[in-house]
């Protein structure tokens, strides 16, 4: 990537961290397009006919990456990324898991590229999971603790995780998240 006008900022964290929460609220903050790279698993899903639901998603996750590498989530939603940099200025890069998709993100766009980490206590987030509504709300602890360790252990996601150039602690209100990230993002705004 040429223009070190264009940024690329993927948000990282575990299931129930906050993530969306941090995603829909820098779309809005910075009028930006957002490449979630679930979407790779979830069209992957609908295309095979499978039912939507967490084991499904990890034996699907787990066979994407088995058929094209851990880099694959990455490498899939490259070009999503790259045509979104051609009219706008900032792209979120949501999801990315595994640290061979760091380290493609980071081979691609360079010093472009950052890594925001939401960070909130296994407690906290195994109770936004339970009270989940919306989307596939968690049925137990013992799956929580499988889908944390398989995500940690198999999807190698402690590595982008470590790495981040931003944190936020996410374990009180939305306020105070949003606070965090308006200084994350004025920094990363004075970033040439």
């Amino acid at each position: 990537m040429n223009s070190s006008n264009k940024k690329i900022i993927a948000i990282v964290g575990m299931c129930g961290a906050g993530k969306t929460e941090a995603v829909n609220y820098l779309k809005e903050k910075l009028n930006c397009p957002n490449v979630y790279f679930g979407d790779v698993t979830f069209d992957r899903m609908k295309k095979d006919g499978i039912e939507i639901n967490y084991e499904n998603e990890k034996i699907t996750r787990e066979k994407i990456r088995e058929e094209l590498g851990m880099g694959a989530y990455a490498t899939l939603s490259l070009p999503k990324i790259k045509k979104n940099l051609e009219k706008n200025n900032i792209c979120l890069a949501e999801s990315l898991y595994s640290w061979s998709e760091y380290k493609i993100m980071k081979d691609n766009f360079g010093d472009n590229f950052y890594t925001l980490a939401v960070f909130a206590s296994p407690a906290t987030r195994f109770a936004r999971l339970t009270n989940r509504k919306h989307e596939r709300p968690m049925s137990s602890k013992e799956e929580f603790i499988r889908r944390d360790y398989t995500e940690i252990e198999n999807s190698e996601k402690g590595g982008p995780i470590a790495r981040a150039d931003f944190l936020v602690y996410n374990e009180t209100n939305i306020n105070d998240l949003k606070k965090q990230i308006n200084n994350i993002i004025e920094k990363i705004l004075k970033i040439n």
